[in-house]
């Protein structure tokens, strides 16, 4: 049975979240800075793509590239740029700000979606990035303290993200893959004037490649594919799990402790997108029916 596109589009981010929220757990899993992390991994995810697009047909991957117009390489700069603001911004503020500042990123998108595309963000949809952003306020709480530049960059990577995802929307016609490798490949470029990659040991290399193919190409991929399906305030809804996820696979993985609060937060995060996901899906069955 052929999925709807609205369906695949969820299935899409909320996969891709999936993945890209294992960041933090290969983070703990490596002695490095998070520059040379981001040039690792960029290299990585960038080369792999490159790979799966011109092994099977060389023609095919030119074509690919070929095809390229000038949203799809915005859409690689501005992914590109919200990468690096946001290891700019973990380095200059606390992970807590990060945090509540990237939540807000469904009301950003929301803005840049009427804005760009006309297109008016549904109540159900804002109402559950209200109750999303609560439920991250409540996990990492507002006291600690944090940089101002580093709030700035947090603000400009959600501002990238938010749109990344406005910009794959209004232009659905353009390639995923050639974009999601420029990026990955740019992000390198612009960490190694600041990274140390000769310093990594053989084991960080392979860990953080491992995570650059798996966590990164696929995970990017996923995200640009998705949201030419889904209205940018709701992708940007479905990508808010990463908050919740994040610890989740840390705790699974290496027993880091999670506390209540983390808990009730991040269950607060999960109830907010299902009830939205849900009833969004009873009132197209409805009209279908």
């Amino acid at each position: 049975m052929k999925l709807q596109p609205h369906v695949l589009g969820l299935i899409l981010i909320f996969v891709s979240t999936v993945v890209l929220s294992t960041a933090g757990l290969m983070a703990r899993l490596v002695v490095l800075d998070s520059v040379t992390i981001v040039f690792w991994r960029g290299l990585a995810g960038g080369l792999a793509l490159l790979v799966v697009l011109f092994i099977g047909s060389p023609k095919h991957g030119f074509r690919q590239f070929s095809s390229m117009k000038w949203p799809a390489l915005l859409v690689a700069a501005v992914t590109a740029i919200g990468m690096t603001f946001f290891i700019a911004a973990l380095k200059a503020t606390s992970v807590a700000h990060v945090s509540i500042i990237f939540a807000t990123c469904p009301f950003v998108s929301a803005g840049l979606g009427l804005i760009l595309l006309g297109e008016r963000p549904g109540r159900s949809a804002l109402l559950a990035s209200i109750v999303a952003l609560a439920g991250v306020v409540f996990m990492v709480g507002v006291g600690e303290a944090g940089g101002l530049l580093g709030d700035l960059f947090a603000f400009a990577m959600t501002v990238s993200v938010a749109l990344t995802t406005v910009l794959v929307r209004r232009y659905p016609e353009q390639p995923v893959m050639p974009s999601a490798a420029l990026a990955a490949i740019f992000s390198a470029l612009a960490a190694l004037p600041f990274a140390e990659p000769l310093a990594a040991s053989g084991r960080d290399i392979l860990i953080v490649a491992c995570f650059g193919i798996l966590g990164f190409a696929l995970g990017i991929s996923l995200l640009l594919s998705g949201a030419r399906l889904l209205s940018p305030v709701e992708t940007a809804l479905i990508g808010s799990l990463d908050a919740p996820l994040a610890p989740l696979w840390v705790w699974l993985f290496l027993g880091e402790h999670v506390d209540y609060a983390t808990m009730i937060g991040g269950g607060i995060v999960m109830g907010a997108v299902a009830c939205h996901v849900g009833g969004d899906m009873r009132r197209r069955t409805v009209t279908c029916t």
